[in-house]
């Protein structure tokens, strides 16, 4: 007999499971936060077993205004757990009993928790995580693009192997870090179609008996499509699995962006200092004001990739059909999206209110990141460029070796190194030139940067594409 007439399984036990066994097996201090994606496809659920004739309507709408009671519950923080509540789905269909009686039983005609928490963790992500996310990205994005706008000419050394290499705008190194946040927008976009595939009405594996209208229960629930395969239905964790690595990536997007702030931010460089709403300080020395904001951002990426490793190895070794061990799916989950629902607006609010020294960048440029330029001199000369690195090699140890810049370098040294080399050789040595001359699609110079600004706000203003 089954001592819990509550439970969703238990017939064929003589005992109840062991209280290690039930603290163990047990999700719902973590899988309660699906509450209303529960309802919500328990509500979609009753009516479509009232269009298959299962349930009279008088009943659906006994069990519709029941389950909207128990939402209710749950967002006034009135909700009672019970011993018995093992997940999110026993928790709901008990009160639900204890609301409207019997009928409650009919609820879960033809459907099975296989495919009821696929689709609860597909509506989470579908309305919950992805807005979330998207909207923390798209803040971070317009944060750098105002930034961007405030300081349209500044100057600023560009590094590559965080070695001086060619002088930027400091606009033009803000949107490199915006198109990376972009490329996270378009690839939640992407997963978002994926996960809307309904898998409602799968049953446990093997699909449902009943005449159950699933292209309904989709266009009710906003699904785009119902899956194809029902075994494939209550195994495919994919979906999470994908918004995971999107989540990982945009870690690793945020912490190399926090890196540079952190790096940017010290008294050696001194490009720019952070908001003190956005630092704390050192609880030995006063004097010390450090940039925790980026660091903890930097530090939160590895969780991220955490999130994604841990459900990886989850899946990895599961057979065909649901296993328990998808339960695993759900802490994971939840952990990326309060990560990101945390740090985002950090970093966007750090970026905003960063003040930015100019002076302190244009002071760190320095004429030997000119030398590319100097071999496109030669270049406009009539010169190969590998020939005209060659020289300005030369030219570079000619200098280093006298201890003076290249633009003091006299002409006569660059003629005895190359006879190409003219009086016009000096116009080379000034940066704002430099950065002009770079006026490709894409590049550095200031009208190629105000079309990315310009590009970069039409996205912003963009809103995400819905799953077709």
């Amino acid at each position: 007999m089954n001592r819990n007439p509550h439970r969703l399984w238990g017939g064929r036990f003589t005992e109840p499971p062991a209280e290690a066994m039930r603290r163990f097996h047990d999700s719902f201090p973590f899988d309660r936060r699906l509450y209303a994606h529960d309802i919500r496809g328990s509500i979609a659920y009753a009516r479509a077993l009232a269009r298959a004739g299962l349930l009279t309507s008088e009943e659906a709408e006994q069990i519709v205004a029941g389950l909207a009671q128990v939402r209710e519950e749950f967002e006034q923080g009135t909700f009672v757990p019970a011993s018995e509540d093992e997940d999110i789905h026993t928790a709901v269909e008990r009160r639900l009993h204890e609301l409207i009686g019997e009928v409650a039983g009919k609820l879960h005609t033809g459907r099975s928790r296989n495919d009821q928490v696929a689709t609860d963790t597909r509506l989470y992500l579908l309305e919950e995580a992805i807005p979330t996310v998207e909207a923390g990205l798209r803040e971070l994005q317009a944060a750098l693009v105002q930034q961007a706008q405030a300081h349209p000419q500044a100057l600023m050394p560009g590094y590559t192997h965080l070695q001086r290499a060619q002088p930027l705008l400091f606009a033009h190194w803000l949107l490199s870090h915006f198109w990376p946040l972009q490329r996270d927008r378009e690839r939640l976009a992407d997963c978002r179609r994926r996960t809307a595939v309904l898998p409602l009405g799968s049953g446990a594996l093997a699909g449902t008996p009943f005449p159950i209208d699933r292209e309904a229960l989709a266009q009710e629930l906003g699904f785009r499509a119902v899956s194809p395969n029902s075994l494939d239905a209550v195994a495919d964790r994919d979906y999470i699995a994908e918004f995971l690595f999107v989540a990982a990536l945009i870690g690793v997007h945020l912490s190399r962006l926090a890196e540079d702030l952190i790096l940017f931010s010290t008294a050696e460089f001194g490009f720019v200092t952070l908001a003190d709403a956005y630092s704390t300080g050192s609880s030995l020395m006063p004097q010390k004001k450090n940039p925790d904001s980026l660091e903890l951002t930097r530090g939160k990426s590895g969780r991220l990739l955490g999130d994604l490793v841990t459900l990886l190895a989850v899946l990895k070794g599961t057979p065909s059909g649901y296993n328990k061990d998808f339960q695993e799916d759900k802490e994971p989950l939840f952990d990326a999206v309060e990560t990101l629902a945390l740090t985002l607006p950090v970093v966007a609010g750090a970026v905003a209110t960063m003040t930015v020294h100019e002076e302190r960048m244009a002071a760190a440029l320095d004429e030997a990141m000119l030398a590319t330029d100097l071999a496109d001199y030669l270049v406009e000369k009539g010169l190969p460029f590998r020939q005209a690195h060659q020289i300005v090699g030369q030219v570079v140890r000619e200098a280093a070796e006298t201890g003076v810049p290249l633009s003091q370098l006299p002409l006569a040294c660059y003629r005895a190194i190359h006879p190409a080399f003219a009086a016009d050789l000096y116009r080379v040595f000034d940066a704002a030139r430099s950065v002009a001359r770079r006026r490709a699609v894409g590049g550095t110079a200031p009208e190629a940067v105000r079309e990315q600004i310009r590009q970069a706000e039409a996205l912003l203003a963009s809103e995400m594409p819905a799953p077709e």
